[in-house]
Parts: structure tokens; sequence; C-alpha cells
């Protein structure tokens, strides 16, 4: 039966105190945030599904695009990319409007350092694919001054380092992978399975033994999945933590290789509400915890209000105890909402480009079944090449794919 028919049983005053009651209860509801709605796509449906104005969705097609071999569409809307989204635009209505809602919600995604970082990496990748090394070596050098650009989001990552350090290797430049191999040497915090295989290149280069340099690139797995909490005590990043729903793979060298996850990308995405990353984030942060707590109170005593106050009617019109039955339910709903609703206007902004490995494999073995680093892999994980084969190799972009597999991200 039809709601408004059901209530026409009441008095008209019960049946308006109804039916105030009903749409509050929809309007005061935390619904939950929309399904992701990424699906991997062909390589000929990829170019019109891109929409720049939908920032994350727009590098997980570009993802797509670089594993269907669609490199003259990444070089294209990678490049526009990069201009678009490298930069923070401040607008002060917009936020000052933040402090009273959830972190991003009308806030241009802006790519952290790592992101550029990639999407330069895939657009120097597809340079070379197309057999134009000289663009490449561009996008290279590019790559190099993104990670150390002071720009809103900035920092180096060592994921990006040895994608730069293996792509100048494969452009036959040795002497320029040197400088990042002697930047991963050096890193304190690195794995010393890293750092060992880095300092080993750094020998091979100065000696000038032959350096095999025939490497293929491999991705291992989907970035997982990321999740908050509230943590008052201990935490360098305000009262959010933010962490991933799965671990990742430990590191891993081998005489012909070598396996790094990108834990340090998950580092960057949880700092974000740092002091000492973003002061502006923290201190919106701590602004809105008050108005998240007012939230929160509000939509409890509304869920009380309606329990007393449809049993008060209910009484006062001698009713059978129907409109007082209705007021209990719908309030004790309303009121288990209040936390929700204090915790949703509290949630951080961790938008990221989904569609990236959570681990790269780098090998110059010529099958991956003699390459140690993707043999002591656990049982579940599945991965793929992103980068091998010679130069020149032809676009897919205008023919279907009949290769088998699909990306990391949404089979």
């Amino acid at each position: 039966m039809p709601f408004t028919s059901s209530i026409r049983r009441f008095p008209a005053p019960t049946s308006i105190f109804i039916l105030c009651t009903f749409l509050l209860f929809q309007n005061s509801c935390v619904r939950p945030q929309p399904a992701n709605r990424y699906q991997p796509a062909p390589c000929r449906k990829i170019a019109s599904r891109i929409d720049f104005n939908d920032r994350i969705q727009t590098l997980n097609y570009l993802s797509d695009a670089f594993y269907y071999r669609c490199y003259q569409l990444v070089v294209e809307s990678g490049s526009r990319a990069q201009s678009e989204f490298r930069y923070k635009k401040f607008s002060i209505l917009k936020e000052t409007g933040n402090v009273f809602i959830p972190e991003g919600t009308f806030l241009d995604y802006v790519m952290e350092s790592y992101e550029r970082g990639y999407l330069t990496f895939l657009v120097s990748a597809s340079y070379y694919k197309l057999d134009r090394p000289e663009d490449a070596e561009v996008e290279l050098r590019r790559l190099d001054d993104e990670m150390k650009a002071g720009l809103y989001n900035y920092g180096e990552d060592p994921v990006n380092i040895i994608l730069q350090a293996v792509m100048w290797e494969k452009l036959g430049a040795p002497e320029e992978s040197r400088v990042d191999w002697l930047n991963l040497s050096d890193e304190k915090h690195l794995s010393k399975f890293i750092t060992a295989f880095a300092s080993d290149r750094i020998e091979k280069i100065d000696s000038g033994e032959h350096l095999n340099s025939d490497w293929t690139i491999y991705a291992v797995d989907r970035f997982p999945e990321i999740t908050w909490d509230l943590k008052f005590v201990k935490s360098d990043t305000g009262y959010i933590k933010v962490r991933a729903t799965d671990r990742f793979l430990e590191s891993c060298s081998s005489p012909t290789g070598l396996r790094i996850s990108t834990k340090s990308w998950m580092h960057k995405i949880a700092m974000r509400h740092s002091h000492g990353y973003h002061p502006l984030v923290n201190i919106r942060s701590w602004i809105r915890l008050p108005f998240g707590i007012a939230y929160g109170i509000t939509t409890f005593s509304s869920g009380a209000a309606i329990i007393v106050g449809g049993c008060a009617l209910d009484t006062a019109n001698k009713g059978n105890g129907a409109l007082c039955e209705l007021s209990i339910y719908g309030g004790a709903a309303l009121i288990a909402q209040s936390p929700k609703v204090f915790k949703h206007t509290l949630k951080p902004d961790f938008r990221h480009w989904e569609n990236v490995p959570s681990s790269f494999l780098f090998t110059t073995a010529d099958n991956p079944a003699h390459e140690p680093c993707a043999q002591n892999l656990p049982s579940q994980s599945r991965f793929h090449p992103i980068l091998s084969g010679p130069v020149g190799e032809k676009d897919a972009s205008n023919r279907p794919v009949g290769r088998q597999g699909g990306p990391v991200r949404g089979e």
C-alpha cells in the first residue's frame, strides 16, 4: 500500500506528524557513497569514456589505455591530465565551505606527487613504444622535475625512481640511470634488498661491464582499498588514521631483478591530514570536529523528539498505539544514524588513482618463471607485463584487443 494512502487512517494532525517524521528520516539518514563507477574497458572504447571533469576515473582509464597499447591516447590524454590535474586552485568559498562537510566534497582533485610521476612514466613509456625515444627522454627528465617540484603535493618516492632508472636503461642511457640507482642506494628508509641491488647496478655501470637492459616491468596485484578510523592518541596525522585494507608484499631482489610495493604511495595518502604536510587541511579537520559532534547530537535529538512527540500525540488523540509504535520505530532508526552522521562529517579526503599496481616486478629474465622474485609471490597474486618487447610496437587504438587477461584492477 502506498505510504500516503496508509496515513489517511489517522486524523489530520496525526497524518501531518507522520509525514513530517518520514521526510525528516529520509533526509537525515547518511546515504552510502555511490558505488565505484569504474569498469575496465576495451581499448577502442576508452577514448569515448574519458571525462576530464571526473579526474579519478580519467586516471583509471589512462591505466587501461596503456595496458591495451593505446599509446597515442596515453600521450594525448595523459599530457592534458598532466597540466590540468597538477596544480591546486584555491577558492575561499570552497575552502571555507569544506569546514562544514566531509573533506574534498566540492574541491577538485589534485594529483599526488607520486601520481604525477607515474603518469609521466606512462607517457614516456608510450613514446618509447611509439619509437619516439627523444620524446621519451624529455618525459623522463620531466619525471625527475615532478618528484622534486615544490607544489601543493610534493615529495619523491622510490617506486618512480626505479621506473625512471629502468626506462633510462631501456633507452640505452645507463649513465642517466646511474643517478637514480645512486639515489636509491643512499635511501636509509628503503629495504636493504633494494639498496643492495641499486649499489650492484652502480658497480656494473662504473666498471663498464655489459648491462642486460632488456627489462620487463610487471604489475603485481591491484592497489588495495582504503579505509579510515578515528584515533585521537599517538597519531601524527591529527585524529584521522587512514590505512590499506590489504597488506603490501615485501621487497625482493635477485641477480636478474627486483620487486617493490607501492606502500610508499599509500603513505602519501595517509599523511594528507598531517600538520607537517598540509597545515590547512589539518586545521580544517580540527575545526570540523565540533560540527560533526553537533550534527550527531542533532540527529540523536531529532530521533528522540520523534519518539516522544509521536507517543504524546497518539495519547492526546486517544489512539490505539499505532502512531506511538510507528514513532518509536522511526525515531529509533534515526537515533541509530547519529554515529554515522558524526563519522561521515569527519570523513577525510582519500581520493586517489585507484587503477595502479600494488607492487612492481622488474626483471631482465627472458621468462618470469626464471625470475626468483616472481617465484616467491603468494599463490593468489596476479601479475601481467606493462612494458616489454621492442620499441615501435603497433598502437592498438583503432583495433579490437584480442589479448587474454586484463588490467590488475577490476576483473
